[in-house]
């Protein structure tokens, strides 16, 4: 069995994606039960981001090592992690502006963009990336991920609407879209990956 590769810190990517999530839960068990207040939250939570970085060295490590790392994949790696800290940076600023000031109209437009222009970014990314890209195997990958995402985000939204028309399940906020797709394309990815490793062995 093929050992997993590590970044420079000695850590596979699986470690700091666990390290994350967990500080994320964590973050938001401490919020939802008033152990701590908003400014500190979004401290803890910008902190808890910043294990981005050694999140994407470990993953280009174990890209380099299987042969799925490109100038294309590092140049949309870099871009991408950019603008996921911009956009935990302006989701931080746009809930705080809301809840300590009253805000309305054009001024309210104005917040609101400040978390959804990083996410443009991404998207722009996204873009280049299978333009950039060379290798039509690397790019037939990103693109099944991200049609896998995109079926996630339209099946789950579809059944979550469902239920909330009979009252089944409460209303939620259509911004977890864009999550859920990212999560849907790194549950893509990993499988792929796993699919490839599995077929090597064999």
């Amino acid at each position: 069995m093929t050992a997993e590769v590590t970044g420079r810190g000695g850590r596979s990517r699986w470690f700091w994606a666990g390290m994350m999530f967990a500080s994320f839960g964590a973050i938001a068990a401490l919020r939802i039960t008033d152990a701590i207040g908003e400014p500190t939250g979004f401290i803890l939570l910008a902190c808890a981001m910043l294990l981005i970085i050694p999140l994407t060295r470990a993953g280009l490590a174990h890209q380099r090592t299987t042969g799925h790392l490109s100038p294309a994949v590092v140049r949309y790696t870099r871009r991408f992690t950019v603008a996921s800290l911009g956009y935990m940076l302006g989701l931080g600023i746009a809930i705080t502006l809301n809840e300590r000031m009253e805000v309305s109209g054009a001024g309210a437009f104005a917040i609101a963009l400040l978390p959804v222009l990083p996410i443009f970014a991404m998207i722009w990314a996204m873009a280049r990336y299978l333009i950039e890209e060379d290798d039509e195997f690397l790019r037939h990958r990103a693109t099944m991920a991200s049609l896998f995402g995109l079926g996630l985000v339209l099946a789950v939204g579809s059944f979550w609407g469902f239920l909330e028309t009979f009252g089944v399940v409460p209303h939620v906020w259509a911004w977890w879209t864009f999550p859920a797709w990212a999560i849907g394309m790194g549950i893509a990815q990993c499988w792929m990956s796993w699919r490839d490793r599995a077929g090597a062995e064999s």
